[in-house]
This record gives structure tokens, sequence and C-alpha cells, in this order.
């Protein structure tokens, strides 16, 4: 029960866990258009020619009927792309979509749910939604994954374990032979969400499709937000073994989860990755070159292999992180502050293009 202003007694009709918890809090999404927007890591370019042509040839008796339940004609698209069976797929309202249905399927309420901190803020938020402990294991100080990960994640009863690679928010990539060991250890699910690796370097030469053909333990998270410059659209997807994918696809997914037109676009996407590999490459080159400029600045920033960057304040800087990212915004420059330990001297900084990095790098330079 709960009182309001007037002194009259108001029902609360909350589960005691969601009345408990925080939720998500989402980056800034100014809604003035002359800003230099560099906080919520979308591409800074377009998607697709053919996207845009899929987008206007969408009739009017599309919308009438009913999508594909399954989004099949996607999922035959992403099979062929990764070199997998349809069956391998599932189509999803956004990646944030299929973690919450990892969690709905294979952990029941008050079973351990694992992540390496810090790490994705949503992790926990839907974990306690789902009535669930977190099992939290800090990262090593360079952001890598420490070498008893999968042994204390099985101490601690965790039935599924998430790790967004690249790492968000330090970019630092885990390598395809420390996610085997990881995979081949753990007890539960372990849930690898690849959100930004259409960034990585293609000399890393990494691919974790091939985790899927090997384990039956593990689940990738794509998203076309990032890579296919589609964050609008909110589409993603994940592969996993038939055994993880079935259950999902034909039990806890809703109905009809993915629209008709998030359906034609994802699949005009896939098409065109030729195209939005040309973003992917022009972000690469703008990541190599804002990273050495924040450097000579006097920031220090690991190096990163998604579409953003760490930058720690120096020791001798004036200015905090928290200062300056209010000062970059009164400026209309938008970056990410989390104030949480190990990241309250840090600013997370997205790839813009060209001359919205330099914008940042000349306020920076005035700031400092």
């Amino acid at each position: 029960m709960i009182q309001d202003s007037t002194s009259k007694t108001k029902m609360t009709f909350e589960r005691e866990n969601i009345r408990r918890m925080t939720g998500y809090t989402p980056g800034e999404q100014p809604d003035v258009a002359d800003v230099v927007k560099l906080n919520t890591n979308e591409n800074p370019y377009p998607p697709a020619g053919a996207v845009i042509e899929a987008l206007r040839g969408i009739d009017a008796e599309a919308l009438r009927r009913y999508p594909p339940a399954t989004a099949r004609p996607f999922r035959e698209i992403a099979a062929r792309v990764h070199g997998l069976s349809p069956e391998n797929v599932i189509a999803t309202n956004g990646g944030d979509e299929l973690l919450r249905m990892t969690i709905t399927t294979f952990v029941d309420p008050h079973q351990p749910v694992g992540v390496a901190e810090p790490s994705y803020s949503l992790y926990p938020v839907l974990a306690a939604i789902h009535d669930c402990p977190v099992v939290r294991v800090p990262l090593n100080a360079d952001w890598s994954i420490p070498s008893d990960f999968a042994k204390r994640m099985n101490d601690e009863g965790a039935k599924l374990v998430i790790l967004v690679n690249p790492h968000a928010p330090s970019g630092r990539l885990t390598s395809i032979d420390q996610l085997a060991c990881i995979a081949a250890d753990l007890d539960g699910v372990l849930l690898i969400d690849e959100a930004y690796v259409d960034f990585v370097d293609p000399e890393v030469n990494h691919d974790a499709v091939q985790l899927v053909k090997q384990y039956e333990n593990v689940l990738l998270l794509r998203t076309l937000s990032k890579g296919y410059s589609l964050a609008g659209l909110r589409f993603g997807y994940g592969m996993g073994s038939v055994s993880l994918i079935h259950p999902m696809l034909t039990k806890t997914k809703d109905s009809y989860n993915v629209d008709v037109v998030a359906q034609r676009l994802a699949e005009a996407a896939l098409k065109s990755r030729g195209e939005a590999a040309k973003t992917w490459t022009a972000v690469r080159t703008e990541r190599k070159r804002l990273t050495e400029r924040l450097n000579a600045l006097g920031f220090s920033c690991p190096e990163s292999q998604s579409n953003f960057v760490l930058a720690r304040m120096s020791e001798s800087a004036e200015a905090g992180a928290r200062r300056l990212y209010e000062s970059l915004k009164e400026l209309n420059i938008f970056v990410r502050y989390f104030d949480q330990d190990r990241l309250r001297d840090k600013l997370r900084i997205t790839i813009g293009r060209p001359e919205e990095n330099d914008a940042l790098l000349h306020a920076l330079e005035e700031l400092l």
C-alpha cells in the first residue's frame, strides 16, 4: 500500500521484485537535430540503398495481413550468410528481445544469471524482471575475462551467462579460443552478445559462428542496429543449436514478434552486406584516427574493436569526466558518462563521421 498527497490509500499491483528493482536507463536522445550525437553507438552512415528501396516497395496489402510468423524468408537468408540451417536462426524484435527470451526459456525464477562486470546494464534489469539473482564476476584491469570465469559461474549455479563481445564499454575483443574454453567448461547456456562484431578488424579473422556448430550451449546475438544502420528498425536475430532455437521459436516468442516492415528491410539489409561493409571500414578508419588524437590530448584509450572508444581522463586533467561530459553537452555534443565503479573517470565516445569527430576534438581542445 502507498499513500498519495491527499492521504487516500492507493493500491500498488506490481510484483514485489518489480517494485524493488531499478529500470534500464537508455542513452539520451536529443529532440533537436543540430547536435553531434556520439552517445548511443549508432552507425553514423545511412543504411544500404536496397533497404530504402525495400521500404518504398511495401504496399498497404502487406500491412493488412499478419507477417510470416517465424520470419522464415529472413532466417533462410541469414542461414546462407552464416553457413547454417534456418533451424539454427531466430528473428527477434531487436537484440533485447532475444536476451529476454533466453532468460524466460532457460532460467527458472530465482536461478542465477551470470554477467561480467562492468557490462551492458540491461542484462541485470532483465534478470531482475524474471526474479533472478545476478552473479557478477569483475573483469581484469585490462578488461579481459578472468581465466577461472566459467568455474566461478558454475560454483554459483548460473544457468545462463551473458558476455558482450566486443566488450561494452571498453571495446576489447575476447578471442574465439577463450570463448570456446568458457563454453566447454560452462554448465549452463553461454549467450555471446555480438552487437558490435561487424566493426572488428578483418585481419583478426574473428568468427564465432563456428562455436554454434561445436557447442550445444552457445547462443549468438546479432543486431542490425549497429552494423547495418538500422537502430530505429529494432531487428535482431539469434544463432544457436536447434536445442536452443526451437523452444524459443515455437514456444516463448510472441506470436508475431517481428512486423512485416522490419522483416522486409532486414532481408534487404543482409542481402546488401557489401554496401554495409563499406560503412564498417569507414568507422574503423575513424576509430583509429580518433583514438590517436584522444591519446595525444592526454586521454588513455584501450584498443577497441567496436564502433566506440572508452577514453580515460589523464591524471593531470583539470576537469573530471562527469564535468567534461556536462560541458560537451552544453555545446550540443553528446557522449556517454557512466556513474558506476571503474567508469567514473571515463567517457564512452561513439565513432561519428569525420566532421563530427573533428567537432568533438576541437571542443575537447578548448575545454581541456
